[in-house]
């Protein structure tokens, strides 16, 4: 049995994924996580312990390539990490070689963005089609594209950074820019907008179920605004309003500038598609062309929350494919 592995490293946890390998396909059957341990070489030490203990308990295999997918900023072509805001002190640190000298096979690194691309046009929402655009909306916003039926990474790797965009003069902070779309479109924009809101609501003498007190304003939660909103909490709703018009904004810029066949959300979006999707598609038939609008599919994330145990794997998949057509 021909073996991909995908190793996906977070700020909270690691994962390490597991695929039996066929040529259009990959089928998980293993995954293992773990809390990321402080720094880079704990970390590297036990992602390379964990890979070859799962790899021992498999008989009849052959591993056939590694995939990383990590958070941005790094240089995908170097393999190296470039000091990620969720992974202090790892500071332009090599994290493909150490992996290709112990295992003997081809090893590629992508941002998280560009690897949950990979999966969703090999495995997903977006298979079958030349051009496509995948977000994030995660903790983050990132995105990862695919251009004329290939990863378009830019210049040195930092094409899609999409969540830098300002979209208001104010707002909430995301990506360390207020207004952005990260700001308005992320699990962390979307809790700051919340606890903005919820303290002047309750300065007004509303209620709202997202506090019934100042006291708890501090530990709301875009999971918490999210649910308030499915049971109707009208504070809610209107927050989940703004982040739809702010994300039919968003998809309009990108229709607008890529021409895309499909652009696939991930994360927040496919749970909260039922509140979301009315208004995202209001504001972007407003915004856009209509003919680039025309040919353009908005679709949830068809390997829905699978996507980042897929984003390894494809990252592995596709420099496995490359490394055959080079001869390396």
């Amino acid at each position: 049995m021909r073996v991909l592995a995908g190793v996906d490293i977070g700020g909270t946890k690691c994962a390490i994924s597991l695929a039996e390998f066929h040529e259009s396909d990959v089928k998980p059957f293993m995954r293992e996580v773990f809390p990321t341990p402080v720094g880079f070489q704990a970390t590297l030490n036990q992602l390379l312990e964990t890979l070859q203990r799962v790899l021992g308990q498999i008989s009849d295999s052959e591993l056939t390539a590694i995939g990383i997918s990590c958070g941005s900023p790094l240089d995908a072509k170097r393999g190296i990490i470039l000091s990620p805001p969720n992974l202090p002190g790892w500071d332009s640190v090599d994290i493909v070689t150490p992996f290709r000298h112990t295992f003997h096979v081809p090893v590629a690194l992508q941002n998280d963005a560009n690897a949950c691309a990979l999966a969703e046009w090999r495995f997903g929402a977006g298979r079958g089609v030349n051009s496509m655009i995948f977000l994030t909306f995660g903790t983050g916003m990132g995105a990862g594209l695919i251009l004329d039926g290939k990863l378009y990474g830019g210049v040195n790797g930092m094409a899609g950074e999409i969540g830098h965009v300002r979209m208001a003069d104010t707002g909430p902070v995301g990506y360390g820019k207020e207004g952005s779309f990260e700001g308005f479109c992320s699990g962390g924009g979307i809790g700051r907008l919340a606890r903005e809101r919820t303290a002047a609501w309750l300065a007004e003498g509303r209620s709202t179920s997202l506090a019934e007190s100042s006291v708890r304003i501090s530990s709301i939660t875009a999971k918490d605004v999210g649910l308030a909103a499915q049971d109707g909490d009208e504070l809610a709703v209107g927050i989940m309003a703004t982040v739809g018009q702010y994300l039919g904004r968003g998809l309009a810029l990108l229709v607008d500038l890529f021409n895309p066949e499909v652009i696939i959300i991930g994360s927040i979006y496919v749970r909260q598609q039922s509140l979301l999707e009315p208004i995202v598609m209001s504001v972007l038939g407003a915004e856009s062309l209509s003919l680039s609008r025309s040919v353009c599919r908005i679709l949830p994330a068809g390997l829905g929350e699978n996507v980042g145990d897929y984003a390894g794997l494809s990252v592995a998949h596709d420099v496995f494919l490359d490394s055959r057509l080079t001869g390396e």
